[in-house]
């Protein structure tokens, strides 16, 4: 066996012992592709599937298709009957839940959309660090599902320029606590104590 070849099945051997998955499966992803039957482009950013056995399996994209934004559901479950309408509540990090309505499409009992709230949820999901979300079923069960928001800013952007849309000023002028904790980790140790000390003063005259 020459060094070359012994060398390939060396590699071969570690990689074999690496998982499958990785990090970069728990981020958001953004694609585009082209419709088959109308031959039209459209983009999307997709969410990334929940721990097994955590959660239900819920995945969420944000669309844009002839510079219409559409968000879209999709469950390995059954949600309701084709067409018809059901409710999903969202939740960004620990702010309060938000309930939005959304449809099932004509063909699907398991995947539905909204358009009316697509917007609204792109914008909430720029602000935190994980999405809960619950679909409420037509048997009045709830499929729950945690996903987190890692690269998801990178992905909504695109999908909402594809749409010649932007987040709104309130969206855009919001502190996200993301941006807090990567700003103040960057701080010297007696910086971040001067921050705290004024945090601590806000929340008191809050109280």
């Amino acid at each position: 066996m020459n060094l070359i070849n012994f060398s390939n099945r060396l590699i071969l051997a570690v990689l074999a012992t690496l998982p499958l998955t990785t990090k970069a499966d728990n981020v958001w992803s953004y694609h585009q592709e082209i419709d088959n039957l109308s031959n039209q482009s459209f983009s999307y950013a997709q969410s990334p599937l929940p721990l097994p056995g955590l959660y239900d399996y819920l995945r969420l994209e944000l669309v844009c298709k002839g510079n219409s934004l559409q968000a879209t559901i999709e469950a390995n479950d059954l949600i309701t009957s084709q067409s018809k309408r059901f409710n999903v509540d969202y939740q960004i990090d620990k702010m309060p839940a938000i309930s939005i309505s959304m449809k099932t499409l004509p063909d699907s009992k398991r995947k539905g959309y909204t358009e009316e709230y697509a917007k609204k949820l792109a914008e909430d999901i720029l602000t935190g660090q994980t999405l809960f979300i619950h679909v409420n079923t037509i048997i009045r069960t709830v499929l729950s599902s945690s996903l987190p928001l890692t690269n998801a800013d990178l992905a909504v952007k695109q999908v909402l320029s594809d749409c010649k849309l932007s987040a709104s000023n309130e969206s855009k002028a919001t502190y996200s606590l993301a941006e807090f904790e990567q700003q103040f980790s960057q701080l010297s140790l007696d910086k971040q104590q001067r921050v705290l000390a004024e945090l601590k003063k806000i929340m008191a005259d809050i109280k």
